[in-house]
């Protein structure tokens, strides 16, 4: 437990920036208010609450990567983390510490995210949204993991670039917003390469009633890309600090 002063003091410094915080509740909100509307006008499935709520919620989850690679590059390059590097603070206490701030923050995405969807006519039963949470959650340590990859290694000036790029490929790639099935080619090749796609379509289906156990590949992707970003970011982050 020797992160946990660490991470009380990170989430001090996540929540100081307020414009940043509503920034990243609430496009996700006009996201999905903005594509239920044109839902109405174009009747497609894709376009409906049911299916808008989860992808919507997920790509959320987005702009903890750059919440947290930002303040990890700020730590970096100042002379705050290179006096913890003198206290007996392990990388993988660090890592910790800079992943544990962003759970009440992702799960106040989840909330507000099916609040508002359940408001424009998502019907889902309270056992489903409980189950999707195995399936959603999980994406959030996803995008820290990325974050803390891209903080690890990269400069302030350069996360804000490169970070702005991959909120962008989640949306086109990540198929909240179009079937990617339906497109092929490349952009479900590229998709399905990739773990939000797989959450999506697991967060739909379970949200529908099919329960988890029709579900477990696209559970694997998951699971299996949330271990090993972490796995990956406390590699990076023990590479970068011991080769400076």
């Amino acid at each position: 437990m020797r992160f946990v002063s660490l991470a009380s003091r990170n989430f001090k410094e996540l929540y100081r920036e307020p414009v940043s915080i509503i920034l990243g509740l609430l496009m996700p909100v006009g996201l999905l208010v903005l594509f239920v509307l044109i839902g109405k006008n174009v009747p497609l499935d894709i376009f409906t609450p049911n299916m808008l709520t989860p992808a919507i919620t997920i790509f959320s989850f987005a702009f903890l990567i750059m919440f947290s690679a930002v303040l990890l590059s700020k730590d970096r390059q100042s002379a705050f983390l290179l006096r913890l590097l003198t206290t007996p603070l392990k990388p993988i206490d660090f890592i910790l510490a800079y992943f544990v701030p962003y759970i009440p923050f992702a799960l106040l995405q989840i909330l507000i995210c099916f609040t508002v969807g359940m408001i424009l006519g998502a019907t889902y039963s309270v056992l489903n949204v409980v189950l999707s949470l195995v399936v959603i959650f999980p994406m959030a340590l996803v995008c820290v993991g990325m974050g803390m990859i891209l903080g690890s290694l990269l400069s302030e000036g350069q996360i804000a670039g490169i970070g702005s790029m991959l909120i962008t490929s989640i949306g086109i790639f990540g198929g909240i917003w179009m079937n990617l099935k339906m497109v092929g080619g490349v952009f479900e090749g590229i998709g399905y390469a990739l773990p939000f796609a797989h959450a999506i379509d697991a967060a739909r289906n379970v949200l529908s009633g099919t329960g988890l156990r029709n579900v477990v590949t696209n559970l694997y992707w998951v699971y299996g890309y949330a271990v090993i970003l972490f796995v990956f970011g406390v590699l990076s982050f023990r590479y970068k600090t011991t080769s400076n």
